[in-house]
């Protein structure tokens, strides 16, 4: 099994794939699943903004595309394309402090809320694979809508 520190520093070794030839912004997510696959995902921003999609979206759809549908973590990094230009970032592919903590936005909690346990899916949301935090899914999501509320 991947360890979460391995699993943040491969998010952010992807940054650079990301398309945002828009907001200028990169996002990188990896997604754990329960029998140790892993899909990466990554911001793929659309001029019409609307058809973007997330790197975490982009992440579970694969997996789920592909028959994977039980989920252990995401860790998800996100930062400017001027830092990804630096020096510091080619040699150490560590993101800067206040920069690379990039939370998942709320349609990407919902997705998740759709296709994970609230109550044991982790969070994984830092700076570099020594320099993070773990967040449950419950915690960044709470009162969430799913399928129980659907009668389900």
């Amino acid at each position: 099994m991947i360890d979460y520190g391995r699993l943040l520093e491969m998010a952010i070794e992807k940054l650079p794939d990301s398309y945002a030839p828009y907001s200028h912004f990169h996002c990188s997510a990896m997604l754990l699943c329960s029998d140790g696959t892993v899909f990466h995902g990554m911001n793929i921003e659309n001029a019409a903004y609307t058809p973007t999609i997330c790197a975490e979206r982009c992440a579970i759809f694969k997996a789920v595309s592909e028959g994977h549908r039980d989920f252990v973590a995401i860790a998800v990094v996100g930062c400017s394309e001027e830092f990804l230009e630096t020096e510091d970032f080619k040699r150490e592919h560590r993101l800067p402090k206040g920069g690379g903590e990039s939370g998942p936005c709320g349609v990407c909690r919902q997705v998740m809320q759709e296709f994970c346990d609230p109550e044991r899916f982790d969070i994984i949301l830092g700076h570099s694979a020594d320099d993070y935090t773990v967040y449950k899914l419950k915690d960044l999501y709470p009162h969430a809508f799913g399928p129980a509320d659907l009668g389900l």
